[in-house]
């Protein structure tokens, strides 16, 4: 019986291996000689809601052309972190941050700073799908140059290359001033991808953008964030391992153990999901805990 037991145990999948073998079976756009001063870096960031410290020293660099992924158990400042990004926490009148946000090598917090420039060029893609109700696609894709008083020569060209870029093209091309919100939930989230895309942003940051789609309606999503990694900076929280493993050329591993939000380690996907140096990073990969 016991024999019969331990071939039964030895048949059972790894789940650190199945991650890792995801992880390695795309291509990696990791740059082992990043230079300091490209891409955005967050310098020792510690951030506040009134008097509770939800995140401790955070240091951690995103690689132009890459994606990051950021995991870890709810509640640990991953969504707080990435909004410290782009100083989109600051519309939440407790909020507070220490440390350095610098995108191209310039701290986004220094003083005189125009914030909603930096909002267009850090890009946010929420949890849920939040196109503008009252305005048609073809409005909500354009609405962030009224926003920023951009002018570009041609608009019509401008749409259509933003819908294509979020895969959404030939879906809509015949519905442009029917209103976002008639479209379903996949569609207007990759609406809201084409939306930030119309400002040329640097850097995108999503946060769970996957969460309330449909499995048919993610892998939509996943592909475009794969295909958009090769032209811009992109940052995605997410709380499927799947998904990072299938995404991600960098995973940054959260927790917050009783405290503050720490980053417990950073590294290619690959190494997080085969090799974490971090006990505890192992045992949330593999589902011990989170």
């Amino acid at each position: 019986m016991s024999t019969i037991k331990g071939v039964e145990k030895m048949s059972q999948p790894n789940p650190v291996n199945s991650l890792a073998s995801v992880a390695a079976s795309r291509p990696q756009h990791v740059d082992s000689k990043h230079v300091a001063g490209t891409g955005l870096e967050a310098r020792n960031i510690h951030a506040w809601f009134g008097d509770k410290h939800v995140i401790d020293d955070v240091t951690l660099d995103f690689y132009p052309g890459t994606v990051t992924a950021l995991i870890g158990p709810s509640g640990c400042g991953k969504s707080t972190f990435i909004r410290i990004l782009n100083r989109m926490h600051e519309f939440i009148p407790t909020a507070a941050m220490a440390g350095e946000v610098l995108l191209e090598g310039t701290d986004i917090y220094k003083s005189g700073t125009d914030v909603t420039k930096i909002r267009l060029g850090i890009g946010m893609v929420f949890q849920k799908p939040n196109p503008f109700p009252s305005m048609t696609i073809k409005e909500n894709v354009l609405s962030g140059l009224k926003l920023a008083q951009l002018k570009v020569a041609n608009q019509s060209e401008l749409l259509e290359s933003c819908l294509i870029r979020a895969g959404l093209w030939n879906e809509v091309k015949d519905r442009l001033d029917e209103y976002g919100g008639a479209l379903s939930g996949g569609q207007q989230q990759r609406l809201c991808i084409a939306r930030s895309l119309a400002v040329s942003p640097q850097v995108l940051l999503m946060d769970e953008p996957c969460s309330a789609l449909d499995p048919g309606s993610t892998l939509r999503i996943e592909e475009t964030i794969r295909e958009l990694s090769a032209s811009m900076t992109i940052v995605i929280v997410t709380h499927n391992m799947q998904q990072a493993a299938r995404v991600s050329d960098r995973t940054g591993f959260f927790l917050s153990d009783g405290g503050p939000g720490r980053l417990i380690e950073c590294s290619t996907t690959s190494e997080i999901f085969s090799n974490p140096k971090d006990k505890r990073t192992e045992d949330y990969v593999t589902g011990r805990f989170g």
